[in-house]
This record gives C-alpha cells, structure tokens and sequence, in this order.
C-alpha cells in the first residue's frame, strides 16, 4: 500500500485539518494517505518525505504574491505565510526527489510558481468576468467543462476531449511554468490544468477532483493513476 503525504488545506498552527474527500480518493485508489504537520522544521519534512512513495499538495488559501514577484492588490485573498513556507519546503524536495506529486488547485497554483510560472490574483479583476470560476455554492458538481488536450497524460487518463469539473478558485495561472504542459482549458480559456513530462509523475488540476470523485469515475481515475505511478519505481 503507497503512502501519500498530503499538505494540509488549514492554514496555522492549530489548523492542520484537511477535506476528507481528499483522504477517501486516496483510499480508494488503495493508498495510505498521511497528513503532514505545518512545520518549518526541513528535517522533519524531509524525513516524512523519504518515507512516503508520493506527494498530494491540497487546495486552500492563496499563496503570497511576493513568490511570483508581485505585491499584494487589493482583490488577491486570504493568505497564510506559514503554510507558504512549509509547502515550499515540500514542493522543492519533491521536486529535487523525483516524486510522483499531484497536486491540486493551491497546490497547482503553488506548483506552477515554484517552476517559474505566475499567476493572476483574482480572474475578474485581471483577466475575465466571462465565466464565474468562484463557485462554492456547488462545490461538489460540475458546473463547466474543461477541454481535455489530445496526446497528454491527462487525456489518456480520463479518456476524454471535454470534463465536466467542479470550480472554487478565484486565481490562476497567468504564465505557465517552463517545462510545463498546458493539458486542461475553461471555455474562458482559464488554464485548468498542466503536467510536466519529464518527471515521473507531476500532474495538476486547478478543479477539485476529490470532490467528484466519489461519483463520477474520470475523476477518481485521476487519483488511480497517481498512485499507479507511486507504485512504479
């Protein structure tokens, strides 16, 4: 059985909790998940690491624009310093290791910066108000496609051109990081997704796969094949 370490979706000291839905998709692709301390501590990171087969960075509050050279504007969120630290410490170590990582909304965003990528702060205020991508009222259905792009690893994962997915961002990816594959598009052409194909296994959502995966099988083929890919060594 993989063991995945999985970041925490609180954001401070005495909110290390996380969405359930995440843990059950993993489970259910027959994986171990582990839900790692908010720690700065590199040791214990590390040390966690060395023993987990794989990496799922989780959703959450937005990352400091400071870390894509930006100040902070008025429309960009909630934002934890804390959380930022210790997944950096994360993100770079998986990165170095090779890991298989999955990684979702944040964690896609978070990804795509410690690549060398940017992000809008808010979609309406600078990019478009064509399609409402802040969607919590539904967290848990479809409420726009995604165009899935031919010849990925996404597509040959869920099998597909178009997905239904679920939305509950407010930021995305501005400049898709070096080395990154755009694989998943809005109908307002918001990037939904990207892969790196020279790593093991780096695959990013900006939806909320756990949260659909319980019902819809293309999504929990997301995590089945996240933890077939742990499992190749």
């Amino acid at each position: 059985m993989m063991l995945i370490a999985v970041s925490p979706s609180g954001h401070t000291e005495l909110d290390q909790s996380i969405r359930s839905d995440y843990l059950e998709a993993l489970i259910r692709a027959g994986a171990m998940p582990v839900v790692m301390p908010l720690t700065e501590n590199k040791e214990v990171i590390h040390a966690i690491l060395d023993k987990a087969d794989g990496v799922l960075m989780s959703g959450g509050v937005d990352v400091h624009p400071r870390y894509f050279g930006e100040e902070v504007l008025p429309c960009c969120g909630t934002i934890s310093e804390k959380r930022d630290a210790v997944e950096e410490i994360m993100l770079r170590y998986a990165i170095e290791k090779d890991m298989p990582m999955l990684c979702i909304c944040r964690g896609m965003q978070y990804l795509n910066i410690i690549l060398g990528g940017t992000l809008y702060q808010d979609i309406p205020e600078q990019y478009s108000k064509e399609l409402l991508h802040s969607r919590s009222d539904t967290p848990a259905d479809p409420v726009h496609d995604a165009a899935i792009t031919p010849g990925t690893l996404l597509h040959s994962i869920v099998d597909c051109d178009v997905l239904p997915i679920n939305s509950r961002h407010h930021q995305a990816v501005k400049k898709l990081a070096p080395g990154a594959v755009l694989n998943a598009v809005a109908p307002d052409g918001t990037v939904e997704g990207f892969e790196v194909p020279s790593k093991r296994f780096m695959l990013a959502t900006q939806w909320h796969p756990e949260s659909l995966s319980d019902r819809y099988e293309k999504h929990q083929h997301i995590f089945n094949a996240f933890i077939k890919a742990c499992e190749s060594k």
